[in-house]
This record gives structure tokens, C-alpha cells and sequence, in this order.
């Protein structure tokens, strides 16, 4: 099952090729730009929520789609806003010394020139590497350290890795110490450093089959048949399964993006999450060494997770009886580009979801969980990430990110001891690191108005209510301020968040809610006036909360490359703004420190990270007793 139609019928319809050519058109007959001008990215605007409520099918429609648009080779952006169904241009921004998303043009750009850089192959040839062909160059986000180079430039740092052939792991092999950077829009290198030669690590790092022969055997077929089809149907973008029921589209910063996610519950569709997303994510370096010490990326702001996105196999990336849909992109010529299964649908069993067995009466109850899943995966230069949206005939909601690829490693002298890169193969280590994601959750639980309670299990003082000193309970503490709501995990009390409506009680009369469950995870270990730790401090907290404001989209700001810092949630949070009684979004950071070890080369096997949702007095008993029993269920 394909992309949605290109004629849109609903504000929340997946941008269409139509949609993006003719709203590229709009803004170049406007005359105000170049015909060297990119596009950075075209994304559907964020409708109005009060206006997505009320639309019914076939009533007036109302679509605005944002164009980041890179009018020349210096810094700055313009910011359009057009009408797609008549085209007329609303909104005109020029957003001076903002640097978008990495271009994949001037990434092309800055390998070129380095190919061409008579300093930069003489620092080969010192190597011993007279064949610039074989040399892979990695460009990465520069960050901000106040250096010359970065004023008025769109500049990238350059990474090499050699290469015998073309199909050869290049990062087995790092050409250690020589770094470069590049004004990556004009393709003119700024300058080579030489930190000293390093020897080529000796082993190729193959990761393909036929290296790493004999291949084990017994692993006997696996088959996932759903012979009368799947339970979920696929309409446009709308997907219905077991009473849930939301939008799917592919942003190209954010990736997959889940909108209007609802509950059936006896016969009224009840709101729980208005958007879900990544809105930013941040891979931050612990190695001191001048060579690696920069090294951060901001996988959505500064290179986008839907650009990246790939297209998946059945068997290979999704194993049952599987539904895809296409993304379709802008290129940076304003061309649409269609992403063929860059998202999977389909469901899976997940064991058993209750049972009891009455010893008294003989009777044996259990029902089997499943759970339907909504996933992609983006490949970032080196790294692997596989994004899973999990819903379950509960009522629970998960995201699971697993992370996999291969590490960005760097050439040791053998025998040499670094504890900030430990060494993972003859000749090679690779730098401590952290991955962090921010998930942006527009909050509606039974309707817009929340508030968010911090619960957490404390124990009870010994005294006259706790004569044996066994009492613990939870306590709920209303997180009333944007300041009150900056938190983080604490597993020892079993912390949790509350997303609660207080307009709206179950039977019991209580106020129905969500819970954030969140996983046990770190936050940035960087230090808060390092440059990482100015640019990602959305990473310093585990939980933010600000009142609904429909600019306020990621969570590091709207342009993180070669950012100073402090845009985002710490500058919109610094207002202290009422979360009582209003429209709030929940920002949560999470995410793995990824010591590496020898087990994680050449390739690493999935490491996992989350979050889950789950109802807390949103229905008035287990939602899922009315499951029927397994059809098939007998001794053996």
C-alpha cells in the first residue's frame, strides 16, 4: 500500500509531490531569488489544532507548507510560507547568519575541493597515500567554537578513511590526524591540520558474508503469515487498528511523525497525543584529543532524519505481512524525491498480555498481547537508527529507537592505552559517546486542556501510621511552571510523569491520564559551557514542559549548525510560563552512553532506548477483556 493521493482531503494528508513542486514554483516566480538558490526543506505547516478538530471530510481546507530556502553560499536563510491550494506566497522571512540543515551539494562539494587541495594530498602522500580516489571523506557539522573560519561561512570539518576498494569498511582504516576544514558552499578549503601520521590499522573490518566464512547453520526458517490479512487498514495516510487511530507522515528533519493518535472507547474516539516526533537528537564525543574533541552531531537539525530515511525490504527490515508507505522529499533544487517503503506497518505477537488460572474453579483464562508497529530507519553517515512506534490492545503506546551501524573510530599506535577511546581492534579505538533523543509530545489526553504531575513511590517515615515500618506510596507533585517541570529520572522512586486532564474523571472519579514511563537513561555528561553543552542543552534534563506555541518546533531550535547555543527550550522555558489549565507539550530526552567494546566491531549490534505511554485511569477497568481467547490453544 503506496503514499496517500496526491490531491490532499485532509489538512493533515502527507505532503504530495504536486503540493511541493508547486509551491517551490510560487516562491521562484516571486523574482526575489536566484537561480543558484537551494531548498533546504519543504514541510507541511503545522495546521491550527482548534481547525484539525473541526474539519470534516469535504469541508474547506486549509494547507501551508514552510520553505527553508538558502538564497546564496553565505549564512543566512529565507523562511516562506505558501498557500498550496492557490499558491499565493503568505510569508517572507530573511533569517540572517542561520545556517539549515547540512546540504548534501556542498557536503559533494567539500570532497571535491579536498580531492583537489595540493596541501591536503601532500598530507596524504606523508602517509603513504598516493591514490586520493581511495580516500573516503567524511564531512561533518562543524559545531560553534568561535573561530574566524566559521564567521559568514557554511563550513564543514572533513574526516578521511582509506579505502582498497570500493566496497571496503572505510572507517576500518581512519587516516588519523589530518583534519580539514571547508567553506563546503563555495567549495574553497580553509585549512588542513596535521596532528601527526598514525598507522593505518592493518585489518580490512568486514562485516560482509562471504568474510566471515563458515557462517553458522541450524537457524531453520521462521515464517510470519497472516493468511486472512492484516487486523489494521491503510487510508491515505490514516491508519486504523484494534480502536486506535492517527496519521502517519515523513518530515525531513524529524522523521516519522505520528499526528491525531485516539482511542475508541464505547463508541467515542478519545484524543491522546495531537503530534508525536523526534524533534531533535544529539550524538555528543568524550575524547579530549584536539583531533576528535569536536566531534557532535544534531542528526535532525543539522543533517534531518527523514532525508536519510531508507528504503525498506521485506524480510531484510520487516519481517510479517507488511504495509509500506512512501515519503516524498524535497531535493535542494525544490525537485520532489520519492522515498520508495521508507515507513513499515505491521503487527506483531508480543507474548502474553494477562492470564490467571483459578485453582478453585479449574478454569484457565489468558489472552495473547500483540501489538502494531509503525517504524523507519535513517542511515546518518556512519550510525544506524531504527525509530518503532508501538501500540498495544492495552491502551499502552512505546517508542523504541534501536541504534546500529558502525562506530566512527580512530587510528592507536597498538599497545597504547587511551581510557577516553577504548581499543576495539588491533590498531583501532573508538571515543566514548553519548546519543541523545528528544521526543516532542503534543499532548491532548481526552482533550486539550492537560497538566502534568511528577508521581513518584516514596517511602513512608516509620511512626504511628507505619508501626512495622513497611509503608510506601506514591506522591503527586503538580509541575505548575515551565521551571518546576525541568526534571529528571529517578529509578529508585520509580518516577513517572502524569499527563492528566482535570475537566475529565473516570468512575471512579478521578481524573483520567497518561503516564510517561520513562527508561533508565543519563543526560549530558558534557559540560554546560562547553560547546555541546550550550547547543544541546535539551540533553541536560530528562523532562520539559511548555505551554503549546506553534513556533516552537525542536527542541535545540529551528538552526543548531554553527549555533552559538541557548536557542530552543532553554530560551522559550526561560519565560517560567503557566502550565495550568492550557495546551502543553511534553519534551522528552533520552538516550544510551555507549562505552565501546570489541563486541561492537566492525558493526554494532542493536543497542535499544525508549519511553512507553501507558493509561492510568483512562478507562475504568482493563480495556482488553474483551480480547477473545487464542484459537489455538492445546497441550502438545
Amino acid at each position: 500500500m503506496k503514499q496517500a493521493t496526491s490531491t490532499p482531503v485532509h489538512p493533515l494528508d502527507a505532503l504530495s509531490a504536486e503540493e511541493i513542486t508547486a509551491c517551490v514554483a510560487a516562491v521562484r516566480a516571486t523574482g526575489r531569488l536566484e537561480q543558484a538558490a537551494r531548498f533546504a526543506s519543504v514541510t507541511l505547516e503545522d495546521p491550527d489544532p482548534g481547525m484539525v478538530a473541526a474539519f470534516e471530510v469535504g469541508g474547506p481546507l486549509v494547507r501551508r507548507v514552510r520553505l527553508v530556502v538558502v538564497p546564496g553560499p553565505g549564512a543566512g536563510v529565507v523562511e516562506a510560507t505558501v498557500d498550496s491550494l492557490t499558491g499565493a506566497v503568505e510569508a517572507w522571512e530573511e533569517v540572517p547568519d542561520a545556517r539549515p540543515a547540512l546540504m548534501f551539494e556542498d557536503a559533494l562539494n567539500a570532497i571535491v575541493a579536498l580531492h583537489a587541495h595540493e596541501g591536503f594530498r601532500e598530507a596524504l602522500a606523508k602517509r603513504g597515500i598516493d591514490d586520493v580516489a581511495k580516500v573516503q571523506i567524511d564531512p561533518w557539522p562543524t559545531g560553534n567554537f568561535g573561530v574566524e573560519a566559521e564567521e559568514g561561512h557554511r563550513i564543514m570539518r572533513c574526516l578521511s578513511y582509506y579505502r582498497d576498494d570500493p566496497t571496503s569498511n572505510g572507517y576500518a582504516r581512519p587516516v588519523e590526524g589530518l583534519l580539514a576544514t571547508v567553506d563546503a558552499a563555495r567549495g574553497e578549503v580553509l585549512d588542513v591540520t596535521d596532528f601527526g601520521t598514525v598507522a593505518l590499522p592493518e585489518e580490512a573490518g568486514s562485516y560482509y558474508p562471504e568474510d566471515n566464512e563458515p557462517l553458522r547453520e541450524g537457524l531453520e526458517r521462521l515464517d510470519i503469515t497472516q493468511p486472512d490479512g492484516p487486523s489494521f487498514t491503510v487510508e491515505g495516510n490514516l491508519v486504523r487498528w484494534q480502536r486506535w487511530s492517527f496519521r502517519v507522515s515523513m518530515d525531513p528533519l524529524e522523521g516519522l511523525v505520528l499526528q491525531r493518535i485516539g482511542y475508541e472507547d464505547q463508541g467515542r474516539l478519545r484524543p491522546v497525543l495531537r503530534r508525536a516526533s523526534i524533534s531533535e537528537m544529539v550524538v555528543p564525543y568524550g575524547d579530549p584529543d584536539p583531533m576528535h574533541s569536536w566531534k557532535n552531531a544534531f542528526d535532525v537539525g543539522e543533517w534531518g532524519l527523514g532525508r536519510m530515511a531508507s528504503s525498506l525490504s521485506l524480510g531484510c527490515d520487516c519481517l510479517g505481512e507488511i504495509r509500506y508507505l512512501d515519503a516524498v522529499i524535497a531535493g535542494e533544487q525544490g525537485e520532489p524525491t520519492t522515498i520508495k517503503n521508507a515507513i513499515c506497518i505491521h503487527e506483531e505477537d508480543f507474548g502474553i498480555l494477562w492470564k490467571h488460572r483459578d485453582m478453585h474453579g479449574g478454569r484457565d483464562e489468558v489472552r495473547r498481547s500483540r501489538r502494531l508497529v509503525v517504524s523507519f530507519v535513517a542511515t546518518v553517515g556512519n550510525y544506524e537508527y531504527a525509530f518503532y512506534w508501538y501500540f498495544y490492545l492495552d491502551g499502552s503506546i512505546q517508542l523504541e529507537v534501536k541504534l546500529t551501524g558502525i562506530m566512527s573510530p580512530k587510528a592507536m599506535p597498538p599497545g597504547e592505552s587511551n581510557r577516553f577511546a577504548p581499543p576495539i581492534a588491533p590498531g583501532l579505538a573508538a571515543p566514548v559517546h553519548q546519543h541523545f533523543f528528544c521526543a516532542r509530545l503534543d499532548c491532548e489526553v481526552d482533550g486539550p486542556l492537560n497538566e502534568v504531575y511528577e508521581v513518584d513511590v516514596v517511602e513512608e517515615p516509620a511512626g504511628a501510621e507505619n508501626p512495622l515500618g513497611n509503608a510506601f506510596s506514591p506522591r503527586a507533585t503538580l509541575l505548575a511552571t515551565e521551571k518546576q517541570a525541568k526534571r529528571v529520572v529517578d529509578p529508585r522512586g520509580s518516577r513517572t510523569w502524569r499527563i492528566v486532564n482535570p475537566k475529565a474523571t473516570n468512575r471512579l472519579g478521578r481524573s483520567v491520564a497518561f503516564a510517561l514511563v520513562p527508561s533508565a537513561t543519563s543526560t549530558l555528561l558534557a559540560a554546560p559551557e562547553s560547546s555541546v553543552g550550550r547547543r544541546a542543552t535539551f540533553a541536560t534534563k530528562n523532562l520539559w514542559v511548555t505551554p503549546y506555541a506553534p513556533g516552537e518546533r525542536r527542541a535545540a531550535g529551528d538552526y543548531p549548525n554553527q549555533h552559538p547555543g541557548g536557542d530552543g527550550l532553554p530560551r522559550w522555558t526561560a519565560a517560567d510560563r503557566s502550565l495550568e489549565g492550557t495546551r502543553i507539550v511534553l519534551w522528552h530526552s533520552f538516550g544510551v552512553t555507549h562505552v565501546p567494546r570489541p563486541e561492537d566491531w566492525p558493526v554494532m549490534p542493536v543497542e535499544c532506548c525508549g519511553f512507553k505511554l501507558v493509561p492510568v485511569g483512562f478507562f475504568d477497568r482493563n480495556p482488553a477483556l474483551d480480547l477473545p481467547p487464542p484459537e489455538r490453544c492445546h497441550a502438545r
